[in-house]
């Protein structure tokens, strides 16, 4: 049976490496990989001279193109479909009259690649498509992986890897659907900080002062720079620069490629907060009760807003709002551009969670325990969750769900419409690592030393990691229906 289908495979191949008198077709895409709902570039080349050309996404025929005199054609762009479930998918073209074709592979992932998703901290991944509010009493322990000591770091996942720091001093980098160890490195002290990942370089910050940039891939050490105390504020990474805040009272921004200093930002205290980046701004709060906001390029400040305590919480950017904890036990939110105050919304304990923002709706831990959901318009609350423990993790949104830590050592998931609990999982200890949502699993770390992935029914046979085959040039029906794009 082996043997008819790998004869099978060779002569569908066959069939999608015809040649033109002129050149053997070709076919580009731009990125490689990409998530649901993501534009996609397209370009090819040795095609039949004014052809048009079918372009499929596995078997649907999604856009046509039209060849000029040289049989090639570029500057077009298709959508990933919304419901492309995570790994690989393949693009195929076929020219209508001459028949001449190819087909390259492609890879569809909703990675989570820093504590904040993104640089704007918002903490919602938009493209999940695996997990929902339906399925998630169904996740169960795919994998663990210990490392040497507690885990206060959240994990970062990119290009089917997840990274995460330890408090013994490493940073570690998991096979993300089987927990397998590809690399650890050594910093020279603790890292509580979190990874970020951006074009093959993972940059975490450690307490012996400094930020490192790894290569991704083989965590060779790219660059390290200094700072003037310890890092426990985690990087995010926009347009080029890496940003990050330091026990010195000082926000960094440094060269992503060649770690070279740009400029520093003082605040008056302690930068535990990680900073978030939106629209040329970056924002971060300090131990001096105020939040940031700071010019991307030059670091200018642009305007300071105050709480009454600590702020240790991350700000989340969304919709002209910034919103972060304090220690005061609120929620506040800060209009962008000018710092004035919007809201505040009173929890029952000190907020140094870090806010999530996902449609119209803020959600943030406490140490009372519970997880709030605020309108993000009006701040009035929505409802409350409750776990066993206090909050620092900070919550995590996909797919119609909120996922939480707690100190009672328990991950926990809500419904993020109404709040009830649709789920929870133990861990050996308490969770301070904030969960990321990625390609149908959950991630955190634990106390306990160990790094949990969770999938549904424990990783058994999902359709998401499925055995994906190239279709057919059989299976292919063009759509008389679409109109060649030139």
């Amino acid at each position: 049976m082996t043997r008819c289908l790998n004869v099978a495979a060779v002569l569908a191949w066959l069939v999608f490496t015809a040649s033109t008198s002129q050149a053997a077709v070709s076919v580009k895409l731009s990125p490689g990989t990409a998530h649901p709902k993501a534009s996609v570039g397209v370009r090819g080349s040795g095609f039949a001279a004014s052809e048009a050309v079918d372009i499929y996404f596995d078997t649907t025929d999604i856009l046509l193109a039209f060849t000029g005199s040289t049989g090639s054609f570029s500057g077009l762009n298709f959508t990933v479909p919304a419901g492309a479930l995570p790994g690989p998918h393949f693009i195929t073209a076929i020219g209508r009259k001459a028949g001449d074709g190819t087909q390259v592979s492609m890879t569809v992932s909703t990675a989570w690649s820093e504590v904040g998703f993104n640089a704007r901290g918002k903490r919602d991944n938009p493209y999940e498509n695996v997990l929902s509010a339906g399925n998630v009493s169904s996740l169960d322990v795919a994998w663990t992986a210990t490392t040497g000591n507690q885990i206060f770091s959240a994990p970062a996942v990119a290009d089917g890897v997840v990274y995460v720091g330890s408090l013994d001093h490493k940073l570690y980098a998991f096979n993300a659907t089987t927990g397998a160890r590809l690399w650890s490195t050594t910093t020279g002290s603790s890292v509580f900080s979190s990874p970020a990942v951006a074009n093959g370089v993972v940059y975490v910050g450690s307490n012996d002062e400094k930020l490192y940039a790894f290569n991704a891939a083989t965590g060779k050490q790219l660059w390290a720079a200094t700072t003037g105390s310890v890092i426990r504020s985690s990087p995010a990474v926009a347009g080029g620069v890496v940003y990050v805040g330091s026990g010195d009272d000082k926000l960094y921004a440094f060269d992503a490629a060649t770690g070279a200093q740009l400029w520093t930002a003082t605040t008056g205290e302690f930068i535990i907060s990680s900073p978030a980046i939106a629209d040329g701004v970056v924002y971060v709060g300090s131990d001096d009760n105020e939040l940031y906001a700071f010019n991307a390029v030059n670091g200018a400040q642009l305007w300071t807003a105050t709480t009454g305590n600590q702020i240790l919480s991350s700000p989340a950017v969304a919709d002209g709002a910034v919103y972060v904890g304090s220690e005061d036990d609120k929620l506040y939110a800060f209009d962008a551009a000018t710092g004035a105050q919007l809201w505040t919304a009173t929890t029952g304990s000190s907020v140094n969670s870090s806010p999530a923002v996902a449609g119209n709706v803020v959600y943030v831990g406490s140490d009372d325990g519970e997880l709030h959901a605020f309108s993000a318009a009006t701040g009035a609350q929505l409802w409350t969750g409750t776990t066993g423990g206090f909050i620092n993790s900070s919550p995590a949104v996909a797919g119609g769900v909120v996922y939480v830590g707690s100190d009672d050592g328990k991950l926990h998931a809500f419904n993020a419409a109404n709040g009830a609990q649709l789920w929870t999982a133990t861990t050996g200890n308490g969770i301070f690592s904030s969960p990321a949502v990625a390609n149908g699993m959950v991630y955190v770390g634990s106390l306990d030393h160990k790094l949990y992935a969770f999938a549904l029914n424990a990783g058994a046979n999902p359709v998401y990691r499925r055995n994906a085959q190239a279709p057919s040039r059989w299976m292919l029906h063009p759509d008389w229906r679409l109109k060649p794009v030139h």
